[in-house]
């Protein structure tokens, strides 16, 4: 398992694989894109993740014009995911990580209250990766309103 990343890290992440929508395999390591978005969530089909989906879906020309690639990621299934991704139009891949390997990666798993029970589950985050495989932003703990924007802005002050 790698430690987990931070906005102060100074090795690159591990390397890793992981299933995705249009029957793609995901690597870390030589994405051809400036910036890489990782940003995971709960759950698909949920009112949150489905907003914060969207808003992604609206401002990914803005994201893409700034040399990052944006993808999401959660526990459901590669069916659920294809699903999810054409009812909203996402012009992005989501990735399945059902085993939580890349959650664990990231240490996204947390416990978390639900209607007054503890339930283990991802803390909705997001990562902002450079070429060279580091964590150069990282957001804990999203609320899904002006997410997006906060990433423009970041990816807006990188030269």
């Amino acid at each position: 398992m790698a430690e987990s990343p931070s906005a102060t890290a100074t090795e690159p992440l591990a390397n890793f694989t992981a299933a995705m929508t249009g029957d793609q395999t995901f690597e870390l390591q030589g994405r051809p894109a400036k910036f890489t978005v990782l940003y995971f969530y709960p759950k698909d089909n949920t009112p949150g993740c489905t907003t914060e989906a969207m808003n992604f879906r609206d401002h990914h020309d803005e994201i893409t014009a700034l040399g990052a690639a944006v993808y999401g990621i959660s526990r459901d299934s590669l069916r659920s995911h294809e699903n999810f991704k054409a009812k909203l139009g996402l012009p992005f891949e989501l990735i399945s990580d059902p085993e939580e390997a890349v959650c664990t990666q990231f240490d996204v798993m947390k416990m978390k209250n639900m209607y007054g029970k503890k339930v283990r589950g991802v803390e909705r985050s997001t990562f902002v990766i450079d070429a060279n495989g580091k964590v150069v932003k990282e957001w804990r703990g999203v609320k899904v309103n002006d997410h997006v924007a906060e990433v423009l802005e970041f990816l807006k002050s990188q030269p």
